[in-house]
């Protein structure tokens, strides 16, 4: 570990200015309090998902997770496994694996709440107000889900898995719109083609050596994406058709569509709005993996975007029935689709175009180095990246 432990803290009004700064949770710079646990940070998933974490920082409180000492500066939250090294609370010793919301940095003190076999709610006072499936951290010894060498395959797609499905769930919730197709930009994009297996797969599941892409019945799920990524986009089998953005003039206009944009791009929103015109029944705002290119929605032809906010989803299907199905329900549901999802992931591993393959990199530069590289869509879809934040 460096002499100093240190945290990327990022300029909130210009995302390619960041420094490396001491982290301000490390132990050096922060005793603990009674009730407190210090997490030393192993390794995070740095996917495109961290860059809408960072574009949409402001507007939907992510900067608010782990705020910097200078109000212009933001920490970015990242998805990964870290280790109790210091507790002043019962219940959370020295030595216990954690899974769940971190700061990209080399430390994490939080305050345990509700501490159980399987995990804690971080009861920190300035989380309170945010939404609490990002304060929940589980136990890995108690997570059925959790393998040891299979960390990075779960901190690179569990969480993009999860907004997937709960996508999913609530345009099924809503019948589609009356769509027959779902159009799918950035469709490479792990959080994409997380979507369209959930939407596959409950529209048609498909055999052992793939999904079938083409359902007998339901709307077909369609993709966007860009020319360098069209081969391995449509060699996941997720998606019916895929078409290059430069190719979107040639879609059928006529076909009742919704489109569900991940990039952001607001040139690209306005190409889909006026190329569908009144066939476009629904338009969902995802994420700003194209942050460079974000814009507002109001002026478009057809209805308004609509910005997608997964824990209001999962709130909703939380809730005891008849209002909703469920924590538990919820839960056991998320899970069957996810075994279902890492399966196929793990039997391509063998394959000419892995669905994923996990990169691991190690130290602050790298951690630097790697944020700069995803912000300017420089990384490779197929990869997945693992930062280890200490060296």
């Amino acid at each position: 570990m460096p002499a100093t432990p240190q945290r990327l803290h990022i300029d909130r009004s210009d995302l390619q200015r960041c420094s490396l700064l001491p982290d301000p949770d490390a132990p050096a710079t922060r005793p603990l309090q009674p009730g407190q646990v210090r997490l030393e940070v192993q390794h995070f998933a740095l996917t495109a998902n961290n860059i809408t974490y960072a574009a949409f920082g402001k507007a939907m409180k992510y900067w608010q997770f782990f705020p910097a000492a200078d109000a212009a500066m933001g920490c970015l939250p990242v998805w990964g496994f870290a280790t109790v090294v210091e507790s002043q609370a019962a219940g959370a010793a020295p030595g216990q694996r954690v899974y769940g919301y971190l700061p990209a940095g080399s430390h994490l003190v939080v305050q345990p709440g509700r501490i159980t076999a399987r995990g804690f709610i971080d009861l920190a006072a300035h989380r309170q107000e945010l939404a609490a499936i990002y304060n929940q951290y589980s136990f890995c010894e108690s997570d059925p889900g959790w393998q040891a060498d299979q960390e990075g395959l779960q901190a690179v797609l569990r969480p993009l898995f999860m907004t997937g499905f709960l996508i999913d769930d609530f345009m099924a919730d809503n019948q589609f719109f009356g769509a027959s197709q779902m159009l799918l930009s950035s469709a490479s994009s792990k959080t994409a083609f997380g979507t369209a297996f959930c939407m596959a797969r409950r529209l048609g599941r498909g055999s052992a050596r793939g999904l079938v892409a083409q359902p007998a019945s339901g709307p077909q799920v369609s993709g966007l994406t860009s020319r360098a990524n069209l081969a391995f986009t449509q060699s996941l089998g997720c998606y019916a058709k895929v078409a290059a953005y430069e190719a979107l003039a040639q879609l059928d206009a006529t076909q009742p569509t919704v489109y569900i944009d991940f990039s952001g791009n607001a040139a690209l929103r306005q190409a889909v709005h006026t190329h569908f015109g009144p066939a476009l029944k629904f338009s969902s705002s995802i994420g700003g993996t194209h942050w460079q290119a974000l814009g507002s929605g109001s002026g478009l032809p057809g209805p308004r975007p609509t910005l997608f906010f997964a824990p209001a989803q999962a709130a909703k299907r939380s809730a005891a029935p008849p209002q909703g199905w469920g924590r538990a329900q919820l839960e056991q549901r998320m899970g069957l689709a996810w075994s279902d999802f890492i399966q196929q992931v793990q039997a391509s591993a063998g394959q000419a175009e892995p669905w994923v393959q996990i990169v691991e990199r190690r130290g602050a530069s790298a951690m630097q180095a790697a944020y700069l590289e995803t912000l300017n869509g420089l990384g490779d879809p197929r990869q997945g990246l693992m930062i280890d934040p200490r060296g």
